[in-house]
């Protein structure tokens, strides 16, 4: 089975390196917008064009389901694609419920990207589970240009949360929200500032097992072997220096995976 994971740039990479390990079975097609990037900070017409243009491309390669791995496409676009495409497409949200299931009665602080933030799908599901009125909402599109350039510590990008996080007592806090795809590649900056008793949570996981439900039962329609290819915006990656870059994100993710 082919399974066709989408996003603006390297985050998604993180829900890769979680498929990969509930599906080492399966062959991605791993379609990063790097033309584009970052979509936080895009218009919601242009990410449409953007989304709608990659799962055409993804859907010629043969991708027998979508993960849209990047919260603003599936805030902005999702239902949109799942009316004009046949194949299943999974999307992600910022993990609100699965955070105030674990302690409603603590502060929690969602983190996104701009656009994210403002879009009715995150209003919608913070005004469903949050009853009450525990969570607060950062928009760090900051983290996004920094870890497209392969920053994921150091004083500026310290410097960078310091003053973000500086407006809200976090000891209120029980849990971060990593509501982009991109700020799993923080944990280790972002857990030198954030005090013991707030932890990570995200929607990775929860998103493969979504997708694990919706492709069960589908019979493959393209043969596939175990693997992964790589594209930038429709071209296929084969520099050997981008692709060691993809490796090393790769890496540092599996260094970011048990910090909680």
């Amino acid at each position: 089975m082919n399974i066709a994971i989408f996003d603006s740039g390297i985050g998604g990479l993180s829900v890769l390196y979680q498929a990969k390990r509930m599906l080492p079975e399966a062959h991605f097609l791993y379609y990063a917008d790097e033309d584009h990037v970052p979509y936080g900070e895009k218009t919601r017409e242009q990410i449409l064009t953007y989304t709608d243009e990659a799962v055409r491309f993804l859907l010629d390669q043969g991708a027998d389901a979508i993960v849209l791995a990047c919260n603003t496409a599936t805030s902005v676009a999702a239902a949109t694609l799942r009316d004009r495409y046949p194949l299943p497409i999974i999307g992600m949200e910022p993990a609100v419920k699965l955070a105030l299931n674990q302690d409603d009665t603590h502060r929690v602080l969602v983190a996104a990207t701009p656009i994210t933030i403002r879009g009715n799908k995150l209003k919608c599901l913070v005004e469903h589970y949050d009853g009450h009125h525990l969570v607060d909402l950062l928009p760090l599109p900051g983290l996004v240009r920094f870890a497209e350039k392969g920053i994921y510590s150091g004083a500026q990008v310290h410097a960078y949360l310091s003053e973000q996080l500086a407006e809200f007592n976090l000891e209120d806090y029980a849990a971060f929200v990593l509501g982009c795809t991109h700020f799993n590649l923080f944990k280790q900056e972002l857990r030198t500032l954030l005090p013991p008793q707030m932890h990570f949570v995200d929607g990775n996981a929860g998103t493969v097992r979504q997708l694990i439900r919706r492709t069960v039962n589908l019979p493959a329609t393209h043969g596939s072997t175990p693997g992964v290819t790589y594209f930038a915006s429709g071209r296929p990656i084969t520099d050997p220096a981008q692709l060691q870059f993809i490796q090393n994100v790769l890496a540092h993710l599996e260094k970011m995976y048990p910090i909680e």
